[in-house]
């Protein structure tokens, strides 16, 4: 007989000035192809918060956020092969696509020619339903957009961030084929920043870290950098002149993308991964065709990517720095995160919820 939906409690923004509060929403069965699971912890990413205030546009109401998720396998449909109850599963931005078109069929889902479905804010194939995140007591999730999760127990809640800020970074640093012998930039210690400078350095790069932030200068040596740049100061930022091979911009702000890519040598390559609400400045021409220079943008990583990327952080003992919140503190955190204010991420302890605290 098929089992009935499941309630499952959450929190929701029902406006874009509306706090987010505790709602009720049920979970779908579980079918032939699907893994349901209870929901451990859950990353707080700035998209969130772009999407629970409209920020980005196209947000449907209630939205619950979250795309950061580590979680344990409750139940498997009849035909998953991958996982089994009790397993310790991630889920990240994406949880379905067409999976027939080009993109898809090469394992480039965040690209799918007709869109990919979001963890939150969908809409779901096929029905067009909205898709209800993270920040919710369980999920149920197609088999193929599942990840297993191979680090210790006592790193999970660490874990959750690589599953949005440790994909969005490993993928441009792999695409442009980061490694031993080059010079890397990455402009921002935030939530993306930190973990763009750890896996750069595990991939065996000279990581240079720039920021507007000279108190950010020991995190960012003990997390891999080799060096530090204050970005204000003219001076450093002059040192570096036509040096770099790749630059990796994390910043979700708008600034001026001249001053990093003047920086990069013959052939370099600043890319993109920081969304900001409102455009940036547009660059000069001559700083892009007089070096063949080039500025590019990423979005997130394929679900075999994404797993490659969660085995080389367990293989290099990578996690985010994280400060663990309660769930009925996300109000305070995204206050928080607007002022920086965070090293590096929040990621929400989903108990909370459940203990209605």
């Amino acid at each position: 007989m098929q089992a009935t939906q499941t309630p499952t409690l959450a929190y929701a923004a029902t406006s874009p000035a509306a706090a987010l509060a505790p709602y009720a929403l049920e979970r779908r069965a579980p079918g032939q192809l699907d893994v349901a699971m209870d929901i451990l912890y859950c990353g707080v990413c700035h998209s969130d918060l772009h999407t629970a205030r409209n920020e980005w546009g196209g947000t449907i109401y209630p939205v619950v956020p979250g795309h950061e998720i580590v979680g344990r396998v409750t139940a498997v449909g009849s035909l998953v092969t991958k996982f089994k109850v009790g397993d310790t599963v991630g889920v990240g931005c994406m949880v379905d696509s067409c999976q027939h078109c080009k993109p898809c069929t090469d394992g480039l889902e965040q690209y799918c020619d007709k869109g990919f479905t979001g963890t939150y804010n969908g809409p779901e194939q096929g029905s067009g339903a909205n898709t209800y995140g993270g920040y919710s007591s369980s999920i149920v999730v197609r088999e193929s957009f599942v990840l297993r999760v191979s680090h210790g127990a006592a790193e999970l809640a660490a874990v959750a961030p690589l599953l949005c800020a440790g994909i969005t970074t490993y993928s441009p640093l792999m695409q442009w084929k980061v490694g031993p012998g080059h010079k890397v930039g990455i402009v921002g210690l935030g939530g993306l920043g930190h973990m763009g400078v750890k896996i750069a350095a595990a991939m065996g790069a000279h990581v240079v870290l720039f920021t507007t932030s000279a108190d950010k200068r020991a995190d960012a040596l003990r997390m891999g950098a080799s060096e530090v740049v204050i970005s204000k100061n003219a001076d450093e930022m002059a040192a570096h002149a036509g040096s770099f091979d790749f630059i990796l911009n994390t910043v979700a702000a708008p600034h001026d993308l001249d001053a990093f890519l003047v920086l990069l040598k013959l052939d370099g390559t600043m890319t993109l991964v920081g969304a900001p609400a409102s455009p940036h400045p547009s660059p000069g021409v001559f700083n892009l065709i007089m070096k063949r220079r080039r500025l590019a943008g990423s979005l997130i990583g394929g679900i075999k990517e994404t797993q490659e990327m969660l085995d080389f952080c367990a293989a290099h003992g990578i996690v985010s720095d994280i400060e663990v919140i309660r769930m009925a503190e996300i109000n305070t955190a995204y206050e928080r995160m607007l002022k920086s204010d965070v090293k590096y991420r929040f990621v929400i302890d989903m108990a909370t919820l459940k203990a209605g605290a």
